[in-house]
């Protein structure tokens, strides 16, 4: 007798595989940690297997577990494609998005492709620039949603994670110890001229490496040991590190994650975007 698979549970597996534990899965899915977890025990019993396994802070995929997400994928994927096809709410246009470029990672994917799913006939522009400039095109109306990385935030903004700079340099690089300090940033970057107080007030001379607003001459330049460089902590490339300088070098700011959405546009799409990004960055 044929038996049906649970795509509830298995829409849960694949947030967890995907998310590497179930506390953000919860929050990706937008339900309660212990309903994804029931859920992953109903699954592994209906298959009568181990599907995950701890793995330090995080889950692993069993064996069996791999060769479950790959079809898992598929039939999820065919079950949205079957309701959105059945039941879009028609919403259809282009809506801008603007984020710096140095969160666009790891979070903003995962929001672009849950919004292609419950709105397939919107389109997203995504600008990626800095925080500066993104302000001034959300204030002319040239972007709907906009996040920002800034000490503070204005009127109609929404505060989502608070993200401390670090010191980031090459693997196992020495540009830190030189003096002067060489340092590299793009010169529209919101980070730049408070990095430079701080080495004046600890009495660290400094002098810029590379003038160019270019990020990836940026990030050759620190990736060669030839400067270093500042980024939110959990946003540094897997081609840098941070910088592990036993005080040598003074502790940064906090820095704010916020989110501004426009008082007029697409109305639904947008809130949504923006439902989707907070909940994308409750969870990370």
């Amino acid at each position: 007798m044929p038996r049906n698979l649970d795509l509830t549970a298995l829409r849960s597996f694949v947030a967890v595989a995907e998310a590497g534990g179930v506390t953000r899965a919860a929050g990706l899915l937008n339900v309660t940690q212990s309903a994804v977890s029931m859920q992953l025990k109903r699954l592994e019993e209906s298959l009568d297997t181990r599907l995950l396994e701890r793995a330090g802070r995080g889950v692993g995929l069993t064996g069996a577990g791999e060769q479950l997400l790959s079809h898992a994928r598929r039939l999820l994927e065919i079950n949205d494609d079957i309701y959105r096809r059945l039941t879009s709410k028609d919403f259809e246009g282009e809506i801008t998005l603007g984020v710096p470029h140095d969160v666009v990672y790891p979070t903003i994917p995962g929001v672009l492709r849950r919004f292609a799913i419950e709105f397939p006939k919107m389109k997203v522009h995504l600008l990626s620039s800095f925080t500066k400039g993104l302000k001034e095109q959300f204030r002319r109306g040239e972007a709907d949603v906009i996040l920002t990385t800034e000490d503070s935030r204005e009127g109609g903004g929404e505060t989502l994670a608070l993200k401390r700079l670090a010191w980031v340099g090459a693997p196992d690089g020495q540009a830190w110890r030189a003096r002067p300090l060489r340092l590299a940033f793009e010169r529209n970057c919101i980070f730049r001229p408070g990095v430079q107080r701080r080495l004046d007030e600890a009495g660290i001379p400094w002098e810029m490496a590379v003038d160019s607003n270019a990020s990836r001459s940026i990030d050759a330049t620190v990736s060669a040991d030839l400067a270093v460089s500042a980024r939110l902590e959990g946003t540094e490339a897997a081609y840098l590190e941070r910088i592990d300088h036993g005080r040598s070098l003074p502790e940064l700011k906090e820095v704010q994650i916020n989110l501004y959405v426009a008082d007029q546009g697409h109305g639904p799409a947008a809130a949504g975007l923006a439902d989707m990004i907070r909940s994308a960055f409750a969870s990370s």
